[in-house]
Parts: structure tokens; sequence; C-alpha cells
């Protein structure tokens, strides 16, 4: 599969529409395009396939799974690895586990955007202070969304859609080259992957507060034989209900504290 100029420059933008910080798909969850399995969804429906795009973004999804970026400092790039990996293992007609393996390494050079985004951005903070000093608050507020968007697209987009472009044809030559062992070797790499994902959501799952939860689940899809969507309902009326019952139980508890301290401010000022 080739990959048209049209495509590359879309995929770019869904790479962009996903970047933290970016405002048009706020309200919507800008984060959730960053997801693999939610780009490569769309990176499916960009290159024509988007039940593959599905499957390999689904297992690009798995070492990510327990992502998260803690302090402005992330450790990989899940929206650069779910995009353009995705497009690469389809351009290249690789198997979901060799997809994997191609997509972690180009998550890691996401790193690179968004530090090169980070460190450009302090200079519009600058500008939009001296605006603020000068009193002039329209300027500040363009400062605040023009420049930094325009940046964030010109460092997300163009290098993904140079890579897609360009990039489909050395991949296959490179799956081509290596067809046979050490390709096979690749897609054993690409299974094992998903495991460090896993492992890292169980460390979070074994807290005693959850690790219940997990357990119920477990049972249910294991012994009543549901589906995922039936199972994904269920946990998300449950989740309603639960946060319902802890924030009730968190505001009476409030509201004794409160009451509890208006009693002794009474009673102390009946002694004095």
């Amino acid at each position: 599969m080739s990959i048209s100029v049209v495509q590359a420059i879309l995929i770019g933008i869904v790479y962009y529409l996903g970047i933290n910080g970016t405002p048009w798909l706020t309200l919507l969850g800008s984060t959730i395009i960053q997801k693999p399995l939610v780009s490569g969804v769309l990176v499916g429906f960009i290159l024509g396939d988007p039940v593959q795009g599905a499957i390999i973004g689904a297992a690009i999804q798995l070492p990510f799974i327990a992502y998260i970026s803690a302090g402005g400092a992330p450790p990989t790039d899940p929206g650069l690895a779910g995009t353009m990996g995705t497009a690469l293992a389809m351009a290249a007609g690789v198997k979901p586990t060799a997809a994997i393996a191609l997509a972690v390494p180009i998550g890691l050079l996401g790193t690179i955007i968004w530090v090169v985004h980070m460190t450009v951005d302090v200079f519009f903070v600058h500008m939009i202070d001296k605006a603020a000093e000068e009193g002039n608050m329209k300027k500040a507020k363009f400062l605040h969304i023009v420049p930094p968007q325009i940046f964030a697209f010109v460092i997300g987009c163009i290098p993904v859609a140079l890579g897609c472009y360009f990039g489909s044809d050395v991949v296959t030559n490179i799956i081509n080259a290596l067809s046979g062992r050490p390709l096979q070797a690749l897609e054993v790499i690409g299974g094992l992957l998903p495991a460090i994902g896993i492992a890292m959501n169980l460390r979070a799952i074994s807290k005693p507060g959850i690790l219940l939860w997990y357990v119920l689940g477990f049972i249910i899809a294991v012994y009543l034989n549901l589906d995922t969507m039936p199972i994904a309902i269920i946990a998300g009326i449950v989740a309603y209900i639960y946060t319902g019952v802890v924030a009730l139980a968190e505001e009476k508890q409030t509201a004794i504290a409160v009451g509890a301290a208006g009693f002794d401010d009474d009673f102390d000022d009946d002694f004095e």
C-alpha cells in the first residue's frame, strides 16, 4: 500500500489534533485522539481500511495502556506511535505484533517534538506577559492561542506527513528485507511489549480499593460469558453509581465536620 500526499497530510492533522494542549477538540477530549486505538481507527479511515486500522491501533495501544505524562515530561508519545506507527504498518502490510515493535521506537521520537514544543512556547509566554503589562489584552489573547497553535501544527503535522509519505516505501523495503527469521523475531518482540503496559496497569489495579472491581469484572467476563460491550456498559453504570455514593459520603462528612466546628465555636462563646 502506498500513501498519497493528501493521505499523509490528513494523518499529520490527526496527530496534531491529538497533541496535548490543542484546543480545537478539547470539549470532545483532544487527548482521546492521542490514544493509539482511536488514532489507529482514524488513520484506517484515511487509508481506506478502518477495520485493519482498529486492529493495529488496538495492538499498539497495549504497551501504552498505563501511559501517564507526569509533570510535563512524557516518557514517550502514544499519539505519534498510533498515527505514524499504524500508517507505516498498514503500508508495509505487517502483522499487528510487528506493528507494535515498529510503533514503540516511533513513539520515543515523539518526545523530541514535545520538548521542542514546550521550549518554544516559553517565548510566547514572555510575549504574553509583556502584552499584559501594556494592558493590551487583545494581543495577549492572540499570542495565547494563534502563534502556539501554528507552531504546534508545523512541528506536528509536517514531520508526520513527510514521514508517512516518504517512509512508507522505506519501511516496506525494510520489512521485505527482514522477511523470514528476522521478521519472526520482530513479531515475537512485538508480542512481548504489551506485557509491559499490562503489568503497569495491573500494578495500579492491585490496590485494595480497586482490586475488588477487577475481580468482579473478571468473574462477569469468564463465568457469565458476556461480550466486551455489555461489560463496558455495566462498568459505566457501576462507576456512575459508585462515584455518586462516594461524593455523597464526602459531602456528609464535610457537613458533619463543619457542624462540629460551629458547635465548638458556639460552646466557647457561651463561656466567654
